[in-house]
């Protein structure tokens, strides 16, 4: 239990941007600015797509919209019946104090459903949007979503990232099947989050003023067991 606990607050500190450490390594580490946007591009669509959808499980993806990262932003390019949206994640999409921020290697599959779709989803978008206009470094991303009034995320909102082919950073690659909740910035501990023996994690993100709560599950998508061991 101790080192589950570990890891899964290191999760929350790689993913959510929430420690001091990932502070420290965004001015001096291995990503301090936007590669060439190619590299953060999946040339293959289809393949694009079916990471998308692997990020819960068929049940959910199968009915969802599906969007796909291109020059100019993200595009609807599946559409869906049932309210979800996956997408595949790109680094920038990580708290805005994320050590890999800038990390072109980062793939991570995510469905949100419709609440988070009208009230997290466009936080996302503004930041690929303002990725993509030339803020090429953490300063410059600031400075662009602060002229831009981000949504508070809508009671309910929530997501999967359940897939088994995610990347999503380079120490962990893909960690473990989980769910997130959106909720405006509030106290860890009204969740009951990130103490001995909870299984919910959360981290904050005062730039976005939002609460993520991470909620792991023992099964990746395909149903299969998560069995993989974190070293």
């Amino acid at each position: 239990m101790a080192k589950f606990i570990a890891w899964t607050v290191l999760v929350a500190v790689l993913l959510l941007g929430a420690a001091s450490s990932a502070k420290a390594q965004k001015a001096d580490g291995a990503y301090p600015r936007m590669a060439p946007l190619e590299q953060y591009l999946m040339a293959d669509r289809d393949a694009e797509i079916v990471l998308a959808k692997s990020a819960a499980p068929k049940a959910i993806s199968d009915d969802g919209e599906v969007m796909a990262l291109d020059r100019q932003g993200y595009r609807t390019v599946v559409r869906g019946s049932n309210g979800f949206v996956c997408l595949v994640q790109r680094s920038w999409t990580a708290g805005i104090d994320a050590a890999e921020f800038w990390n072109p290697k980062i793939r991570a599959p995510i469905c949100f459903n419709a609440a988070a779709v009208r009230s997290y989803l466009p936080i996302e978008i503004a930041k690929t949007d303002a990725a993509l206009a030339g803020a090429q470094t953490v300063d410059a991303m600031r400075v662009a979503l602060d002229k831009e009034k981000l949504p508070t995320p809508e009671a309910g909102a929530m997501c999967y990232m359940m897939s088994k082919e995610g990347y999503l950073n380079d120490q962990d690659k893909r960690w473990h099947p989980h769910l997130m909740f959106f909720v405006p910035l509030t106290d860890a501990k009204a969740w009951g989050a990130n103490l001995l023996g909870s299984p919910i994690l959360a981290g904050q993100d005062p730039h976005d003023r939002v609460t993520i709560f991470l909620v792991p599950v023992a099964k990746w998508s395909d149903g299969s067991a998560d069995s993989h061991d974190q070293k």
